[in-house]
């Protein structure tokens, strides 16, 4: 459900952030269960109602950073 979750996120993206501008996003059932300002607020708040593992939380910064990312590695 969570890969849904994070595709509904994807398609929707310029819309959530329009409609909630930056936040961090609580989203269940390709539903937006919650809007924080920060990461832990998001998962801390959300785990007293749903259960680990059931949603997914998400940065919405305006870009796409929130849902993109990049590892790199340097080696001295």
């Amino acid at each position: 459900m969570q890969d849904r979750d994070f595709e509904w996120f994807i398609e929707n993206y310029s819309v959530l952030y329009d409609k909630h501008g930056y936040c961090f996003l609580a989203i269940k059932n390709e539903k937006v269960i919650g809007v924080y300002s920060s990461f832990d607020e998001a998962v801390d708040t959300t785990l007293l109602t749903e259960e680990i593992g059931t949603f997914i939380v998400q940065e919405c910064n305006g870009n796409e950073s929130a849902y993109t990312i990049q590892i790199a590695s340097m080696f001295i």
